[in-house]
């Protein structure tokens, strides 16, 4: 369908060169300002609050605090950090990572005040049972009813109509990179590749494994599998960057020169790095979606700004960590500059984990592939498993408690169909979704700045 996917892709482009951009960067700076440069005057305290444990006595949660960090971790270090870079490098040129570092730095602001506001605005019940997200602080804290259902309507399609299709389709891509078996015909669905059919369906069903048994058993998953994730994915990274180190110079004096470039007219070749640099950073790292309210208000704590740390810190892994290995992988190894001719052949390798994959086997031959392959299952898996329960959160609002195990069985049936569908109209897909959630949560975010700040300007609690 390039027709559907060429109309998501000029809307949401449309959005985020004329608004979402410019309200994310605003804003972040705005709550940078206001929270005292946060994540640079408490950055030791952050690195700290990483590692917490939990503190005696604590109630309101069902996870650790480690647990719950893990858990957002987890959830936004998705494929986005593999094949969402690797469209924001090839579609928005080396400049794009500067806006990715760019977003990344004042993202941490608007991550913090969604951690604090998640812990701050939640409902526990008996049990395991707990209510998190922006709907409660946009109710209980704004006083706005209507926008917290506004809210939670939009983010709830948004997480069952893009996480089951953007990251098995990624995976699925990144396997199939290493892994083709060929094509076959299914009625309906015309001719497909046999080996996404086969990876999403696997996918589907581990996902349900894991998700069957609600947070405590996603929050034990994520821990597990988060850092494994990030270890392997920087481990291959390096190997990559150290193997191609003499172009180092160059490749970051094209990262600040085409960031800022104005070649074209009235400058639109630096609003091209910005859109897909700002739309691949907010994948990356999630900030003003409103998802960390969610991961961080699960955990058992009594104080909101040990969270928001560990939310900055999350940002920093995200933006400055993974984001950045898969840009100078294949800014380096030069698979970004043949990119585009192999994309006029092949548009799935632009718009995939393919071209992260073709970068670690150029350093590290046949074996490299296979480590992208399976960092993107990885890296797709927690994501998968983290966001949903986010889904489950926006729309029990909404239906009510009714809706979990229902939710849960649609949201797997649809992996296998999002491993074979394209990857242009998944992605444009995700990012026209994105930008209209981004709207209510900001609001909420901004009208509550007053009570964040009070907690960023006071120490974490010691465990």
């Amino acid at each position: 369908m390039p027709d559907l996917a060429n109309f998501f892709d000029v809307v949401a482009t449309w959005l985020f060169r004329n608004v979402v951009m410019w309200l994310l960067l605003g804003t972040g700076l705005f709550l940078t300002l206001r929270f005292g440069v946060v994540q640079i005057r408490r950055l030791p305290e952050a690195f700290r609050a990483m590692v917490a444990q939990q503190s005696k006595g604590a109630t309101g949660g069902v996870l650790s605090p480690f647990q719950a960090f893990m858990t957002a971790l987890g959830a936004s270090i998705g494929t986005g950090n593999i094949a969402g870079v690797a469209v924001a490098i090839i579609t928005g040129g080396p400049g794009a990572l500067f806006w990715i570092w760019v977003y990344g730095f004042v993202a941490t602001a608007i991550k913090f005040s969604e951690a604090v506001l998640g812990v701050k605005f939640r409902e526990t019940r008996a049990g395991d049972d707990i209510k998190v997200g922006p709907m409660y602080y946009l109710r209980d804290g704004l006083k706005s009813p209507a926008l917290a259902w506004i809210y939670a309507l939009v983010a709830g399609v948004a997480a069952l109509t893009t996480t089951p299709f953007t990251q098995p389709n990624s995976i699925a891509v990144a396997v199939n990179h290493v892994w083709p078996s060929g094509t076959m015909e299914l009625p309906g669905l015309g001719t497909i590749q046999r080996t996404a059919l086969i990876v999403g369906v696997i996918v589907a069903v581990l996902t349900i494994a894991v998700i069957i048994g609600g947070i405590k058993s996603i929050g034990r998953a994520a821990e597990k599998l988060a850092p494994l994730k990030v270890g392997l994915y920087l481990a291959g990274g390096l190997i990559v960057i150290v193997t191609f180190a003499n172009r180092l110079p160059h490749v970051f004096s094209l990262v600040f020169t085409e960031a800022l470039s104005l070649r074209s007219l009235m400058g639109f070749g630096m609003f091209t790095a910005m859109r897909y640099g700002i739309a691949r950073g907010i994948y990356a790292n999630e900030a003003g979606y409103g998802t960390a309210a969610v991961a961080y208000g699960t955990a058992k704590t009594d104080d909101p700004s040990q969270q928001g740390l560990q939310a900055v810190m999350e940002v920093f892994i995200v933006s400055f960590v993974t984001a950045t290995i898969s840009a100078m992988t294949i800014l380096v190894s030069g698979v970004a500059e043949t990119s585009i001719a192999l994309g006029r052949n092949d548009p799935a390798f632009v718009t995939s984990t393919a071209a992260v994959a073709t970068a670690f086997n150029l350093a590290i031959p046949t074996f490299g592939g296979w480590v992208v392959a399976f960092c993107a299952f990885l890296f797709g898996y927690t994501t998968l498993i983290g966001w949903a329960f986010y889904g489950e959160q926006f729309l029990e609002y909404i239906l009510g408690r009714s809706v979990r195990m229902p939710y849960r069985w649609i949201y797997c049936l649809l992996i296998p169909f999002g491993a074979i569908a394209r990857p242009d109209l998944v992605w444009n897909w995700g990012d026209l979704m994105n930008a209209l959630q981004v709207f209510p949560n900001l609001i909420g975010v901004i009208g509550l700045s007053g009570l964040v700040a009070a907690y960023a300007s006071r120490r974490a609690s010691k465990s």
